[in-house]
């Protein structure tokens, strides 16, 4: 395989400290999923906008290739969910994927983001350890 992209995240204090890109064109304070804090994030969310981005720019290839027009919203949402009732963090990942793509109908539609997910590779990174389902829909 030929690496194309590389890109560093520098994490200080796990869920509770920062986050910031080796030039700090990126910085972030990370809390607990559930805190709210004004200008912070949690490792979900951060895994939901990737995911979100990546997976929209896989539909927009496929659909390139298909001469589909069209905008297309995709959201992730991200869950945690308990494994055990251990007292060590003992949870696992899920995402649910959802398309609302401009022109078309839903079946077409998903149709088009089964497609991406083949292709996207945050689909692939996690293919086979989480739970990722996708369903088109009129809009998000």
């Amino acid at each position: 395989m030929k690496k194309i992209h590389t890109t560093k995240m520098i994490n200080t204090g796990g869920r509770v400290g920062e986050v910031h890109s080796p030039d700090k064109t990126m910085n972030f304070q990370v809390v607990q999923p559930g805190q709210k804090v004004a200008g912070a994030t949690n490792p979900e969310q951060l895994f939901a906008a990737g995911y979100s981005a990546c997976f929209n720019g896989a539909l927009g290839a496929v659909m390139k290739e298909r001469n589909i027009d069209g905008e297309a919203v995709i959201s992730a949402t991200v869950s945690l969910y308990a494994v055990s009732e251990r007292s060590l963090p003992d949870v696992k990942l899920g995402v649910a994927i959802e398309g609302a793509i401009e022109g078309v109908d839903l079946e077409t539609a998903q149709a088009l983001l089964e497609e991406a997910h083949q292709v996207c590779p945050y689909s692939r990174a996690v293919d086979g350890n989480i739970e990722v389902t996708v369903k088109a829909v009129e809009s998000i």
